[in-house]
């Protein structure tokens, strides 16, 4: 079930998410046993350290510029653009500029 998300009303993914100076920021949408699905703000700078999902990870950038680093290979995202990281791969997010990404976790 999706949560702290209006129901029957066209949204702006980007727009669930504000900006923090310094911080990384997150909003849970779904959240059960099958799937997982956030949106995140990442000021500039600011970064997800070296981590592993327990199912697929995909991310879709909504704005601004983020740097990925999956299994030791970067790849540089811009708005509309979208990366799938394995399961069990390690990875790491971090803000180019400021930006805003919505992830989906397949487990």
């Amino acid at each position: 079930m999706y949560k702290n998300i209006q129901k029957r009303t066209a949204l702006k993914l980007k727009e669930l998410v504000d900006y923090q100076d310094g911080q990384v920021v997150s909003k849970t949408l779904v959240q059960n046993d099958h799937v997982s699905m956030t949106i995140f703000s990442f000021d500039q700078g600011e970064e997800i350290s070296t981590h592993a999902a327990g199912g697929d990870a995909m991310v879709t950038v909504l704005e601004g510029t983020g740097r990925f680093t999956v299994g030791g290979e970067v790849f540089r995202l811009n708005e509309g653009e979208t990366l799938v990281m394995p399961k069990d791969i390690p990875h790491a997010v971090y803000g180019e500029t400021r930006f805003k990404m919505q992830l989906t976790v397949s487990f």
